[in-house]
């Protein structure tokens, strides 16, 4: 049987007898989702021998949904599935309560939980514990601490993934963290063994609030009891360490672990290499880098962000740049923090002809600053219209200058003068002229180098009938020369 597919120019060739496998393995198959719902849909048309889907398809199709942040089409599904009397899972809840705390929406997450009973769905321990995690990891802390009283009122027990994530929650402030202590020292005389995620969560809280020491004596019994540390937990006392500028330690417990067969990952050199940074130590960083990459880990945003800051931070520009290159190499793409930091290498070097070409593949890559950064971003436009314009660059400066205007970013009154200066010295009055008009618009009245600039690139030029008209129109307009 064939019948056309919406909008598609194929067409689906359904056997006589449509199985829920066979459904499943062609939406699966489709990677258009588009097409992956006229599949779902098409499979239940009246002359399709009365196939109905079942947990398996309508769970498989929310799922695709969710992967696209199609959340109202996702929960639509829901109702359907209520329509044809198709029972809905906790699993299905589940995958919606971890979409919409991927995408940071916690109490979207307590809407859909509150949803369950509707659907005739009661959640079991393994919702709670989700629900709770969620909004431990958004720092929606109140509202977890809440969460979890009522699901003990709802006689969830206390088990050790709930305690570990109410002691997450508990670490997160300084002034709680006792707390988190006392629950993992009475976890053992209520029946709770802590796992490696009870000691990596305190260990992590400790070092959080800098108490170095007691995370580094809990590590130790960590061990004492048989507990082996994993990856996350020796990260964390390692970040603590660097942190607090115990570099050397925190690299003997790096070398500990390879000892121990427990292999490094990217989040654990990204913190050596950011003590490392901070503390001048660059070129040692670097060196770290090449050991990562040989053990073949790949560097991340925070890792070549971590090294761009530290080589800028040391003078070293070009070892900057080389790691800038190689990170675009890899297809990761610099943010406009990572941009501004090479341009004000350049800028420091007194290089701002390359710093002007770094705003324009800034513009051209379709980076830029968010409200909080926006007037560092003004800043640096200004310095490198101003450094160009003292390199007697002023073709390049007015360049940079008309970018400025064009994406509304304000222009200094020393940026201005210096084009004005520029201009006049060199007796393009067209240019001068259209500069002394936009600053006058913009609010900013020039004082009396300005004039003198002006005046002075005129008469150089004899232009004095031009300079006359010019004052005559100021003084006219009752403008101050």
């Amino acid at each position: 049987m064939s019948m056309p597919v919406m909008g598609c120019r194929s067409t689906i060739k359904w056997p006589k007898q449509i199985t829920a496998s066979l459904v499943e393995q062609l939406i699966r198959a489709e990677k258009d989702l588009h097409k992956a719902i006229v599949v779902f849909d098409t499979a239940t048309a009246e002359y399709s021998n009365g196939f109905r889907h079942d947990q398996t398809t309508f769970g498989l199709m929310i799922s695709r949904l969710l992967s696209v942040n199609q959340f109202s089409s996702a929960e639509a599904m829901l109702e359907r599935m209520k329509d044809e009397n198709c029972k809905i899972t906790e699993d299905i809840f589940l995958s919606i309560y971890r979409a919409y705390g991927r995408v940071h929406k916690p109490l979207e997450v307590i809407r859909v939980f509150q949803m369950m009973k509707k659907y005739n769905c009661q959640p079991t321990q393994k919702s709670y514990i989700t629900v709770f995690s969620i909004l431990v990891d958004e720092n929606q802390l109140n509202t977890g601490l809440k969460f979890y009283r009522y699901m003990r009122k709802m006689g969830i027990p206390a088990s050790v993934p709930s305690l570990n994530i109410l002691m997450k929650a508990l670490c997160k402030n300084s002034s709680t963290i006792n707390s988190a202590l006392e629950i993992f020292t009475e976890m053992p005389k209520r029946g709770h063994i802590p796992d490696s995620y009870s000691y990596g969560t305190l260990i992590n809280g400790f070092c959080r609030v800098g108490k170095i020491n007691e995370a580094k004596e809990l590590f130790s019994q960590m061990e004492a009891n048989g507990c082996s540390p994993n990856v996350v937990t020796y990260t964390c006392l390692i970040r603590g360490l660097c942190q607090y500028n115990s570099l050397d330690e925190a690299i003997s417990f790096l070398e500990i672990m390879k000892i121990r067969g427990i292999q490094p990952n990217v989040f654990t050199y990204s913190c050596i290499m950011d003590g490392l940074c901070k503390s001048g130590q660059s070129s040692r960083a670097m060196k770290l880098l090449e050991v990562m990459i040989n053990e073949r880990q790949v560097p991340n945003m925070v890792t070549y962000s971590t090294l761009v800051y530290g080589l800028c931070k040391d003078g070293k520009l070009r070892e900057a740049l080389e790691v800038f290159d190689r990170m675009k190499l890899q297809g990761l793409k610099p943010d406009a923090g990572l941009y501004w930091k090479i341009i004000s290498g350049f800028c420091d070097t007194r290089r701002f002809q390359d710093a002007a070409n770094f705003l324009d593949e800034m513009v051209l890559g379709g980076i830029s600053p968010n409200r909080v950064t926006w007037s560092l971003h003004v800043k640096i436009h200004n310095t490198v219209v101003q450094g160009l314009c003292t390199e007697s660059d002023g073709n390049r400066a007015f360049q940079v200058y008309q970018s400025m205007r064009t994406r509304g970013i304000s222009v200094e009154e020393k940026s201005f003068v210096l084009l004005l200066d520029s201009f006049c010295r060199r007796g393009d009055a067209h240019k001068a002229s259209r500069i002394l008009d936009e600053m006058v618009l913009d609010g900013c009245i020039p004082d009396e180098g300005a004039w003198k600039a002006i005046l002075s690139g005129f008469w150089d030029k004899k232009k004095v009938w031009e300079a006359a008209k010019c004052v005559h129109k100021k003084l006219v307009e009752e403008q101050p020369c």
